[in-house]
């Protein structure tokens, strides 16, 4: 697969960008057993997504600043192409409609980050056939980079193939990201169980508002694991994709396998991501400070 930065910065063309997305659409909804992927249409509709004028990137004073035209931009497109298509965005809500496939949404995961003058934000774009993930795009567009997969077929970057972080335990421990739901109340006991424990534990715990740029830290190597608790379910399907593509596996809190969702009650959606030894000595110290923080 060849990726150039350059494609981002060309004038954008309506119609090919109507081909790059539909091709992406036939690739993630083929139920055959062997549909051959379009990971170049995938990469460059996510940068095209994230292609906005500089200032769009800004939030003038306040974190909602420039999110309605940015959302805007992104459901209007999947709207004119998707017609019969849901759309779930964490800011519009849920945008019925009669067909199985559902996109997520987030034109601006990171707002607060951004807001205090961060550059640290993506955007996050999925589809989901039922309630399974089949297609995630992130693009960061500070740097003009994008990470895709397709079920089934691979995690990808500019680079390549992602591989996903080393299974073994670094000696210094391991650094772990972390999110929660924007209902978790700050005196979860919980919530304040788990990110003590891991505090203790690891190396570095990064708490970086953005849950999609967690993923794709973790699914390129960068990071050794995430762990969340009753995460958002806009963001959860996107990133959780492209990470078990790259190889992480998956587990909830108590370590069975963990099948990421946007819909239901946010219980269902706390997890481990790492991989090997990492995934092993996580799962012993977040289900230690689990059950010493449940009730009698």
């Amino acid at each position: 697969m060849r990726h150039r930065a350059d494609r981002a910065q060309r004038p954008h063309r309506p119609q090919e960008d109507r081909c790059r997305t539909a091709g992406l659409i036939s690739t993630a909804s083929d139920r055959s057993p062997s549909p051959r992927p379009r990971r170049r249409e995938a990469c460059c509709a996510g940068a095209s997504v994230g292609a906005l004028p500089a200032d769009e990137g800004r939030v003038r004073g306040r974190p909602d600043g420039p999110r309605p035209r940015r959302r805007e931009l992104v459901l209007s497109r999947i709207q004119r192409h998707f017609p019969h298509d849901r759309i779930l965005s964490e800011e519009a809500g849920l945008l019925d409609a009669a067909g199985e496939r559902t996109w997520l949404v987030d034109p601006l995961d990171g707002s607060n980050n951004v807001a205090i003058g961060l550059p640290t934000y993506v955007v996050g774009i999925g589809l989901c056939l039922g309630s399974t993930p089949v297609m995630g795009v992130v693009h960061e567009p500070v740097t003009g980079e994008t990470w895709h997969a397709v079920r089934g077929h691979g995690a990808y970057g500019a680079a390549g193939a992602l591989s996903g972080p080393d299974p073994r335990l670094p000696r210094p421990g391991p650094v772990v990201a972390w999110t929660q739901g924007y209902a978790v109340e700050r005196g979860d006991v919980t919530a304040v169980a788990l990110r003590a424990v891991l505090e203790l534990r690891c190396r570095r715990v990064l708490q970086l508002w953005a849950p999609l740029l967690g993923w794709s830290l973790l699914a390129r190597g960068t990071i050794d694991a995430f762990v969340g608790y009753r995460a958002e379910g806009v963001d959860l399907p996107t990133g959780a994709l492209i990470a078990a593509e790259a190889g992480v596996d998956l587990r909830t809190l108590s370590g069975a396998r963990f099948r990421p969702g946007f819909a239901g009650d946010d219980s269902g959606r706390s997890f481990v991501a790492a991989r090997g030894e990492t995934l092993a000595h996580l799962l012993r110290e977040v289900g230690g400070a689990v059950s010493r923080s449940a009730p009698g």
